[in-house]
């Protein structure tokens, strides 16, 4: 990747949207039943026979063309639809031309939009079939009633098996962002490819397999999905497998890039979700029950093997009592098959086959075919299939909770400073590794003039704020008001669809996933962590500043709290903040605990004082978030680094650090903590994991930071490329002496090859910079003797002057380019939001 960048490069950043990545808590796939839901949740209702009311207006679309090939699969899917209990309607989008729909036989195969057939392109000529499903679409968004009364929209393949309901309020769904399967394989979004179809590379998601979307975003995005199909499939010259990822190197893969193109153009960030879908012969991850079986590629169970490509010309709908070749029984499997895991796939597999070969009985008998002979595998599929299908290993199974979890959003403020971006990167980077569910928003507090040469934009979703610091009325100077002035600004001029918000501050490193369902936060109860330093609580302070100082509460760090009650709470906690900052009488230690007596903590109170205003009560967790240099007593999910802590003769205090550029100078770190393996053996088990949790958090920030300056473009130092290593690999050997050390949560890596922190070497540093020297006073010689040369060649007096060029210097620095504040409104939103590459 080049160190200099175009103008053209440094604009496009600043309209930059991606995601979470890779590693984020996508979607909570677990499975009951409508009665329990209904048990559970009593306002979402259910109809006479159980099946659970969607409450959201949802549809199911599907793409096929008018071919026996597709007819059969047509059948296993709509009858998985109705099987699986999958809420809404559904639709065949049906691609063919007008000559062969006059010798279609399978028009009542299911409810059908039929769409004029592009598999030959009508102005190039090309036979692409692939392209149909986003014309599809498009076709049916603008010619069919039923896409105007829809919330949301499910679009699937014809080869693909719906095994339990796929909702958006299950998947976390939201208005700009979509939820959509996992495709490592597009590395088109990587390279070139990316960078010549869409004005936002950097937003482009590797994504595909099923797709649930909101028809706002559907609207937006289709006539691009197609128009991006067509470039791509055009560009003849960027089919190679190195490039588009795509094994036979003939462009067959264009549709998905298309998608993932087309997106990126408009602004869609998705959800990317490993577990809603999988291939049969896959192995399903422990405990989750897949909700969608894709059998686009060939599987087996034993002897027995099934390849869709193989039934190609089979007429296995409208020939009577015809069926796929019966896979093993499962009872047969079961005793065979000791592997636990691969019986788990062996199962998923068998069931692919028993519901579309269901499908064909059901379809046979009810279009006037002889009555099939009843073999014992015929009985199987009419009796029993339905019990035997949805079933796996119990002993593999999680126990069976509710379908339902409500959407989060994650908010931290922040100032456009190099102090806080450090900061940002480092939460912005623990947000992923934890696998936090929902999305993230820095609220960005910046004035205009700061704005406009403001480098770090890219650095995390951003919502601008006007800044505060300095305030608009009084003149006084407080930054520490811009959280409660940001939330408020967000919560008027963002549109959210998010039940719980998460605030955070920048100075956080997650450890885990902080959720409502697992911290016990509700609606009218608040989540928070305790803070009983603030005796204002307590005596007069209370009682100035509320009318209700018996309902105040310590609390403070992280806040989980319903979006209701941070709606009503978030303009009494910026009013009260600016109360208490004035109350210059009342700032003496002994009256607020605040140690310094400058007010500084004016807007803990200010939270405080405004809850109580509304009557808002709090659960205090103390086992949420700690401070690193702190003996923890539970494992924490958070650690909020805003004061000194130390490792033996090592210390961090992130006051110190205040004026350093660590996010735009290549390669800088902070000190490196001692390795585990040197601490004192006389540490106690709590004093152990204190050092342990200390050390964890600078190595995360400094994981995030080596992260960060690869995806900027920093040249790795070629010792460094040598010795790099996971950051947390000593971490681990440690655990195998001290249990009680980092295994509080288990983080898992989503690239390894990215996932290694390096610490600043400075002789390093020194050599790099020496071969830079070298090389251009080596470029400097050469010039000068080639003009030399010349020179002396074609002069024609007798000391013509010699004309020296100055070599440019290499040096970044001296290109600095101020980056222009742009805004670029996102769907779902009525505000400029800003993003950074969360999916690196």
């Amino acid at each position: 990747m080049a160190n200099v960048e175009s103008n053209l490069d440094l604009l496009e950043r600043i309209f930059v949207w991606s995601a979470l990545t890779a590693w984020m808590l996508g979607s909570l796939t677990s499975v009951t039943t409508a009665k329990v839901i209904s048990k559970e949740f009593p306002n979402v209702q259910t109809f006479s026979d159980g099946t659970l009311k969607s409450p959201w207006r949802m549809h199911t679309l599907f793409s096929v063309e008018c071919h026996v090939y597709f007819d059969w699969q047509t059948v296993g899917m709509i009858h998985s639809f109705k099987k699986s209990g999958q809420p809404g309607s559904v639709t065949r989008l049906l691609s063919c031309t007008d000559e062969k729909l006059e010798s279609y036989r399978g028009m009542d195969l299911a409810p059908t939009h039929k769409v004029p057939s592009m598999s030959k392109h009508p102005v190039t000529g090309d036979w692409y079939p692939a392209i149909n499903k986003p014309a599809g679409v498009v076709h049916w968004l603008n010619n069919n009633k039923d896409a105007q009364n829809v919330d949301w929209v499910l679009i699937l393949d014809a080869d693909q098996i719906i095994r339990h309901p796929i909702t958006p309020w299950a998947l976390g769904a939201e208005i700009g962002k979509p939820v959509a399967a996992r495709y490592g394989y597009l590395i088109g979004c990587d390279n070139e490819l990316a960078k010549l179809h869409t004005k936002h590379p950097y937003l482009c998601d590797k994504v595909g397999g099923f797709i649930m979307m909101h028809i706002e975003d559907l609207r937006k995005f289709a006539p691009l999905w197609l128009s991006k199909t067509e470039d791509v499939r055009n560009d003849r010259d960027h089919w190679a497998t190195n490039i588009t990822g795509d094994i036979y190197g003939k462009g067959w893969i264009s549709e998905m890039y298309g998608y993932s193109f087309g997106a990126a153009e408009v602004g869609l960030r998705h959800k990317i979700d490993d577990v809603v879908m999988i291939y049969p012969g896959y192995i399903p991850q422990a405990g989750v029950e897949p909700l969608l079986m894709h059998y686009g590629l060939p599987f087996k169970v034993g002897d027995w093997e099934f390849a869709k490509l193989q039934h190609f010309d089979d007429d296995l709908v409208h020939e009577c009592n015809r069926l796929f070749a019966a896979p093993p029984s499962p009872h047969e499997v079961e005793k065979k098959q000791l592997d636990r895991n691969q019986l788990r796939a062996d199962l998923l597999s068998i069931e692919c086959i028993n519901t579309i070969n269901e499908g064909l009985v059901i379809h046979h008998e009810t279009h006037g075919c002889p009555k099939i002979e009843e073999t014992d595998y015929v009985k199987f599929l009419m009796e029993n299939a339905h019990q035997e299908a949805h079933k796996l290993p119990q002993e593999e199974q999680q126990p069976a909770k509710i379908l339902y979890y409500p959407r989060i959003h994650t908010l931290f403020s922040a100032e456009c400073t190099p102090y806080f971006d450090w900061q940002t990167v480092g939460l912005v980077h623990s947000f992923k590794q934890s696998k936090q569910p929902g999305y993230i928003t820095r609220l960005l507090s910046c004035t205009d003039e700061n704005l406009k040469t403001y480098r770090g934009m890219n650095l995390a979703p951003t919502h601008i704020v006007p800044s505060m610091s300095l305030h608009p009325l009084t003149g006084d100077w407080y930054p520490a008001i811009n959280k409660p002035a940001a939330v408020l600004h967000w919560l008027n001029h963002v549109q959210t669809d998010a039940e719980f918000i998460i605030i955070l501050d920048a100075d956080m490193i997650m450890r885990g996933p902080i959720t409502p369902w697992e911290y016990g936060a509700e609606k009218d109860l608040v989540v928070a962590a305790p803070y009983d330093y603030l005796i204002g609580c307590d005596n007069i302070l209370a009682q100035l500043h509320t009318r209700n100082p018996q309902a105040c509460s310590k609390v403070g760090g992280v806040l989980i709290i319903h979006i209701e009650n941070l709606r009503r709470l978030a303009p009494f906690w910026l009013h009260k903040t600016e109360e208490v900052r004035a109350d210059k009488a009342h700032w003496a230690t002994n009256i607020t605990g605040d140690m310094y007596e400058q007010g500084w903590i004016s807007e803990m109170y200010g939270y405080s004082f405004g809850a109580a205003e509304i009557n808002l009560k709090h659960k205090r967790r103390g086992d949420i978030m700690m401070y690193p240099g702190y003996e923890p007593n539970t494992p924490p999910r958070l650690l909020h680094y805003g004061l000194k802590f130390s490792v033996g003769d090592w210390h961090f205090d992130k006051a110190e650090w205040r004026d350093h550029d660590m996010t735009n100078n290549c390669w800088q770190q902070f000190p490196e903590p001692p390795d585990q393996s040197t601490l004192p053996k006389t540490l106690t088990t709590r004093e152990f994991a204190r050092d342990n949790i200390s050390i964890e958090c600078i190595r995360t920030l400094n994981e995030a930071l080596h992260l960060h300056h690869l995806k900027r473009g920093c040249r790795v130092p070629p010792v460094q490329e040598e010795e790099e290593e996971k950051p947390l690999e000593k971490i681990s050997k440690t655990q195998q002496q001290h249990p009680i050390n980092l295994s509080y949560v288990q983080t898992e890596r989503e690239d390894s090859r990215h996932s290694r922190a390096l610490s600043t070497r400075p002789a390093d540093t020194v050599a790099v910079v020496s071969l830079s020297l070298g090389k251009v006073a080596l470029w400097t010689l050469l010039v000068s003797c080639f003009l030399l040369v010349v020179s002396s060649l074609f002069s024609r007096s007798k000391s013509a002057p010699q004309r020296h060029r100055k070599p440019r210097s290499s040096s970044s620095s001296s290109h600095r380019r101020a980056r222009s504040h742009s805004r670029l409104s996102l769907p779902g939103e009525a505000i400029t939001l800003i993003s950074g590459d969360l999916n690196a």
